[in-house]
């Protein structure tokens, strides 16, 4: 099937990444992991000044969802507005860059614009080839489904598409934004996707997440989420392939369509659980010296992957596409990418 305007539908934090190469002196500091997701908690409000201050910092639309909705247009090319994005963000310069560089990206983005909250931030701080991320919410967190998602015209948009994609992030803000468009996608059998985008989601947002589970079509996570998943759910096995197979048979709405559980593990392997089999995908080679930073590397896996799915392309051809886009991701700085891709 030729892709068509909204095909696609995502809904998530829009946040204005801001990336610095940083010591571990400053992650020690902020007590970060190289390689975590987190909420900016009281602590971490003076990082983001001295962030600015200290280091030499780029500024770049992102917020999971969205960065997966960009890459899979930029995967897609022609049409443009393939992806739909709704996210919340304030009347501010931030959001100002935001609204425009969703437009240089060729995305539908319909923002719900208010003024009590400033737009969010997600500071971005880059050890060798490890990414430390800590988001402040700010305006993404006051994203309201009766003041956007339920108004008539954008809900027409939301009807419009056959894929839809949120991350598990989103899950903090609006779990009934989330489950109306869930429940949306079960009822006329098109394909619910969900990332479980970082550890602490599936701990301390373990209930809203199993609310959602049953709708879901297409499962993404990494190695380090999966695992915490595993734990949470009392799966009792480490193994991935494994994990994959249990999520798979968790309970499921739409009996149409088998779940399919897609678990990256950085450089090694992709496991997908596809049916009733295992399927690993080795990634592209690449020299650790190309890689710039892995900013958006997993957004830009989903992104390549859904700009596949929603061409009902083969599971194996949605892998591949996913594989390369993270692989030109982690060349450039930050989730960027160059004109055109390079895929067939």
């Amino acid at each position: 099937m030729p892709s068509r305007p909204n095909l696609l539908f995502g809904m998530g934090n829009p946040l204005l990444d801001i990336s610095a190469v940083v010591d571990k002196d400053f992650l020690d500091k902020y007590s970060l992991k190289p390689n975590d997701q987190i909420l900016a908690e009281d602590k971490h409000k003076a990082l983001f000044e001295e962030l600015v201050k200290k280091f030499k910092v780029e500024y770049h639309a992102g917020g999971a969802t969205q960065n997966s909705i960009k890459i899979a247009q930029w995967m897609i090319q022609e049409p443009h507005n393939v992806g739909t994005f709704f996210g919340c963000i304030g009347k501010d310069k931030f959001g100002d860059i935001l609204k425009e560089k969703a437009q240089e990206a060729h995305i539908d983005a319909h923002y719900y614009e208010q003024d009590e909250e400033p737009t969010g931030t997600c500071a971005a701080c880059i050890t060798g080839d490890n990414r430390s991320l800590v988001a402040n919410l700010a305006a993404a967190n006051s994203y309201m489904k009766d003041k956007h998602l339920d108004l008539e015209e954008n809900w027409k948009l939301v009807e419009k598409a056959k894929v839809y994609y949120i991350a598990g992030f989103f899950l903090t803000v609006s779990l009934e934004s989330i489950l109306k468009v869930a429940k949306h996608a079960s009822e006329n059998n098109k394909l619910f996707c969900l990332n479980l985008s970082a550890p602490f989601i599936c701990q301390f947002f373990k209930d809203s997440l199993m609310q959602v589970m049953p709708y879901v079509d297409v499962l993404f996570g990494n190695e380090t989420e999966a695992a915490a998943f595993a734990k949470e759910q009392d799966f009792e096995t480490k193994d991935i392939k494994e994990i994959a197979k249990k999520a798979q048979a968790l309970p499921k709405v739409n009996k149409k369509r088998q779940r399919i559980v897609v678990l990256t593990q950085g450089k090694d392997e992709t496991a997908i659980r596809l049916s009733d089999k295992i399927e690993a995908f080795p990634v592209l080679k690449i020299d650790p010296k190309e890689i710039v930073d892995t900013i958006g590397a997993g957004d830009a896996f989903v992104g390549g992957f859904l700009s596949e799915l929603v061409r009902d392309k083969p599971i194996d051809q949605c892998v591949k596409a996913a594989h390369y886009a993270a692989n030109v991701i982690i060349r450039q700085a930050g989730c960027t990418f160059p004109e055109k891709p390079d895929f067939n």
